[in-house]
């Protein structure tokens, strides 16, 4: 794999060049055209350990590989949420049914770039609590997302979300947060979800990273199981996440990871 290019500020996030953003273009639609293919699949009584397997099959045909599997001792092609997991569930067994809300989450490499994004899928009927979380966690991503521009600051990101989300009286979870990507996985910055406008490090064109608020009807707190990957609500109560990867441009920022067949929400079902 090629060293990263660009610089580095002194918060040690990488500004990329321009030639850059073609690398995580095509990831970016990959990983959301993956995203696309399973959504049909989404129904009550099958498994989230089927949904992965056909996940696995689509990134080989894709010429892809999963960032997930082997990464830490992960064995699976995606994350897949449940209800009251917040991130990190891992596909096993257990069936749908009709009403459960879950988001699955897919990270691809391609040509050395990664491509990482998550969506809300519901199997069956939706009931209102449900989809005034999924309405809510959705636009507050927007929200970030519409605050990425050179000379704001990753507080205003996390500012925009957490202001949305707690003015319809929920919560945005702190424990796990955004981050810096590209030719790695992982990279500084953390993108937080929460914050004071103006504060952190000022946004710079070049950047990439993901912003993929994870929000809860009830408490923010968090739990991670026996398993020591899947992370759950302390109070059970429902959590959603939707998560886009992006890179700073000169006036704005370029979404990288946008659902080709117009299937980010769960209202392309309706």
């Amino acid at each position: 794999m090629d060293e990263p290019r660009g610089r580095l500020t002194r918060d040690g996030i990488r500004i990329h060049e321009p030639a850059d953003f073609a690398g995580m273009r095509l990831a970016g639609r990959v990983a959301a055209e993956i995203l696309d293919a399973v959504a049909p699949l989404v129904v009550p009584g099958v498994t989230t350990e089927a949904l992965d397997d056909f996940i696995r099959g689509r990134v080989a045909a894709a010429g892809a590989v999963s960032a997930t599997i082997g990464y830490r001792g992960y064995r699976h092609a995606s994350c897949i949420s449940v209800n009251h997991v917040v991130c990190h569930g891992i596909p096993g067994p257990k069936a749908l049914k009709d009403g459960d809300i879950l988001n699955i989450d897919v990270t691809v490499i391609v040509d050395g770039w990664y491509g990482d994004t998550s969506r809300m899928y519901v199997a069956g009927s939706l009931n209102r609590k449900a989809e005034r979380l999924i309405d809510v966690t959705h636009d507050a991503l927007m929200r970030g997302i519409a605050a990425v521009r050179p000379g704001n600051t990753f507080g205003d990101i996390g500012h925009a979300i957490q202001s949305f989300v707690e003015d319809h009286r929920m919560s945005v979870v702190r424990d796990f947060c955004g981050h810096g990507l590209g030719r790695v996985f992982h990279a500084p910055p953390n993108v937080l979800h929460y914050g004071r406008a103006g504060s952190g490090p000022l946004l710079e064109e070049g950047m990439f990273f993901t912003i993929e608020p994870m929000v809860n009807l009830g408490r923010p707190e968090t739990k991670i199981l026996a398993d020591d990957w899947t992370a759950v609500t302390r109070d059970k109560s429902l959590s959603a996440q939707f998560e886009h990867s992006v890179g700073v441009t000169a006036d704005g920022c370029e979404i990288f990871t946008l659902s080709p067949a117009g299937r980010f929400h769960p209202t392309w079902a309706a």
